[in-house]
C-alpha cells in the first residue's frame, strides 16, 4: 500500500502544482505546522503540501517511509522527514531545456531564501541525493536534475568564471532577482546583472561544478553525457582561470603584477571588501597554489592562498580527469598534472607547526610565511577534508587538524550549553553553524561524538524541525535563516551515511534531558 499512497502523492503533484495556491516557503519555514513530532521537542512538520513541491521523486519518499523503521527517534525522524526532501520540495525552481539545442537539459536550482543560483551550494544540494543517483534518461529523473544542473553551471563558467551566484536562465522566463548588496560593487572583469546575481570569486565555486561533474559521472558511469554540450569547454575555462590565478603580487623585478580579478564593495564589514584597491593582500607566486578572493562563506579571505579550496580543486579536478580521458586526452593530461601540482603545493605551503597540536593544515596561507590558523563552518573547510575526498580521515594531520578546529584553540570555535561547532565572520562569535556539526559526524568514528552531535542537532531547532545557518550557543531561539536548503540537504546526507557505516546509532533516544 505505501507505495500506491506515494503514486498517488505524485501523480496529484503533477496535475494539481502549477494551480495550486502555494504559501511562501520563507515565510511558512519561520512557522511551526502540526501535525508535531511525537518526541519532546515537538518538532514542527515543514514539507510542502504534495502540490506545492516543486519536484517529487518516489525514490526519496521511499527512503523516508524506510528510515521511519530505522530512526526511532521521533523528534531525530521529524528532522530526516522535513531536511531530506528539502531541496526537492522548495528549490528545483525551473526545469527545461536550452533554446539552442533541445536535447540539452536545464536545471535551475536557488539557495533557498534567495532566488539565484550558487554553484557552491546547488552542487551541494544535489549531492544530498547521491546515493540515490543512479543511470536514467528519462526527463523525470534525479540523472536529469544533475546533468541539467551541470550544463546549467557550465554556461554561467563560460562567460563570467570569476562569479559564484547566478540569475535564472532566460529559457526559464523568470525575471532577474535584484541583489541590493552588490549595488556598489566594482568588479574586474566586469558583468551583466541580467547574467549574474553577485561576482565574488571563490575557487571553491568553480571546484564545485568539478564536484558536481564527478559525483554525476561516479554514480552513473554516463560518460558520453560529457561530450554532448559545453562540458569539457567549460572545464578549460576553469583551467585558463585557475592558471591566471597562480599568480603572484610581485614580478621577479620588483613591478606589481597585474591582478586577473579585483573586487570592491562599499560596506561597513571588512569581510565584503578586499583590500590593496580590490586585488587583495600580497601573495607570492610559485606556490602552486590557486588563489581565491572569498571563502565558501562568501567572506573576503586574509590570505588568498586559501588551503580548503585548493584541496577541493585538486580532489575533483584530478578526478575528472578521468571523465575527459574518453574526449580529450591532451586536456585530461593538463587537469591531472595541475590537480598534483596543487596537492604538492598543499603539502609544501599549507601545513604549520602549532605548538599544541603539532602538524596542521593552516585555513589561508600567502606564500610568504604569514598563515591564518582558523577554520570556518562552511565546506570546503579544513574539518571536511575528508568530505571533499582529499584525504583520508585518518591522515595524521588531518586528525591534528581536526583536533585544533574542534577546540578553543580555533578563534571561531563557539560552545555553550545550546550547542558546539565551529562558526565564522559571516555572522559573527557566539553563533555556531549547524552545518559543522554535520561535517564533524561525517568525519568522525566515535559513537560518543556521534550521538552528542546529534543530540545538539535535533534540540537547536527552536521546535521548527529544520537546519539552521547559524544558532546562538547560549539561545536556540536566536538564528539566522529558515531555510537553507544545503544545510537541510546535508543533515539528510548524514542520516543515510549512519544508516551504512554505524546503523545502531539510528536507534538511539534523545528524548532525556542531554
Amino acid at each position: 500500500m505505501p507505495s500506491l499512497l506515494l503514486l498517488l502523492s505524485l501523480l496529484y503533484g503533477t496535475f494539481h502544482g502549477a494551480s495550486a495556491q502555494c504559501p511562501d516557503y520563507s515565510a511558512y519555514a519561520r512557522a511551526t505546522h502540526e501535525p508535531f513530532s511525537e518526541g519532546r521537542y515537538q518538532l514542527s512538520y515543514q514539507r510542502p503540501t504534495p502540490e506545492c513541491r516543486k519536484f517529487n521523486l518516489s525514490d526519496v519518499e521511499s527512503t523516508i517511509l524506510d528510515m521511519k523503521e530505522i530512526v526511532k527517534d521521533p523528534d531525530l525522524f521529524r528532522l530526516f522527514e522535513n531536511t531530506f526532501p528539502n531541496t526537492l520540495d522548495t528549490t528545483v525552481t525551473w526545469r527545461g531545456v536550452s533554446n539552442n539545442n533541445s536535447a540539452e537539459e536545464l536545471t535551475f536550482i536557488t539557495t533557498g531564501d534567495i532566488v539565484a543560483m550558487w554553484l557552491r551550494d546547488s552542487a551541494n544540494q544535489l549531492r544530498s541525493y547521491k546515493s540515490l543517483l543512479k543511470a536514467d534518461e528519462s526527463t523525470d529523473s534525479l540523472a536529469s536534475l544533475y546533468r541539467g544542473a551541470i550544463n546549467l553551471q557550465a554556461r554561467y563558467i563560460l562567460r563570467n568564471p570569476y562569479c559564484n551566484a547566478f540569475q535564472a536562465p532566460v529559457e526559464s522566463g523568470l525575471p532577474p532577482e535584484n541583489n541590493g548588496w552588490a549595488d556598489t560593487d566594482q568588479v574586474k572583469p566586469p558583468y551583466s546583472t541580467d547574467f549574474v546575481f553577485e561576482c565574488k570569486y571563490e575557487l571553491d565555486s568553480i571546484s564545485a561544478f568539478l564536484q558536481l561533474s564527478y559525483d554525476y559521472y561516479d554514480k552513473t558511469r554516463d560518460s558520453d553525457f560529457f561530450g554532448k554540450f559545453q562540458w569539457a569547454n567549460a572545464v578549460k575555462t576553469i583551467l585558463d582561470t585557475a592558471e591566471d590565478l597562480l599568480i603572484g603580487t610581485y614580478a621577479d623585478d620588483g613591478a606589481v603584477n597585474e591582478s586577473p580579478y579585483t573586487f570592491r564593495r562599499a560596506a561597513d564589514s571588512a569581510t565584503e571588501t578586499l583590500a590593496n584597491s580590490g586585488a587583495g593582500s600580497p601573495v607570492k607566486g610559485g606556490t602552486g597554489l590557486v588563489r581565491s578572493a572569498f571563502r565558501p562563506s562568501d567572506d573576503s579571505t586574509i590570505y588568498q592562498l586559501f588551503i580548503p579550496a585548493n584541496m577541493q580543486f585538486s580532489s575533483y579536478l584530478g578526478r575528472c580527469a578521468q571523465i575527459m580521458k574518453a574526449h580529450d586526452a591532451g586536456l585530461a593530461q593538463r587537469m591531472s598534472d595541475f590537480a598534483s601540482s596543487v596537492r604538492n603545493g598543499i603539502d609544501a605551503h599549507g601545513k604549520v607547526q602549532h605548538a599544541v597540536f603539532g602538524e596542521i593544515y593552516a585555513y589561508e596561507v600567502d606564500g610568504f610565511g604569514s598563515s591564518n590558523l582558523m577554520d570556518d563552518a562552511n565546506v570546503p573547510s579544513l574539518l571536511g577534508a575528508p568530505v571533499i575526498d582529499f584525504l583520508e580521515a585518518s591522515d595524521e594531520t588531518y586528525q591534528n587538524t581536526r583536533k585544533f578546529v574542534l577546540s578553543t584553540w580555533n578563534p571561531y570555535y563557539m560552545h555553550g550549553p545550546v550547542l558546539n561547532g565551529t562558526g565564522g565572520p559571516h555572522v559573527g562569535p557566539g553563533r555556531a553553524w549547524p552545518m559543522s556539526i554535520i561535517t564533524s559526524l561525517l568525519t568522525s568514528d566515535d559513537d560518543g561524538e556521534i550521538v552528542a552531535g546529534l543530540g545538539m542537532l535535533v534540540s537547536s531547532t527552536n521546535r521548527l524541525g529544520l537546519i539552521h545557518e547559524s544558532v546562538d550557543t547560549f539561545n536556540a531561539a536566536r538564528w539566522t535563516r529558515e531555510w537553507f536548503s544545503w544545510a537541510n540537504g546535508f543533515f539528510g546526507e548524514l542520516l543515510l551515511v549512519l544508516r551504512e557505516r554505524k546503523p545502531h546509532l539510528l536507534e538511539t533516544s534523545f528524548q532525556q534531558q542531554q
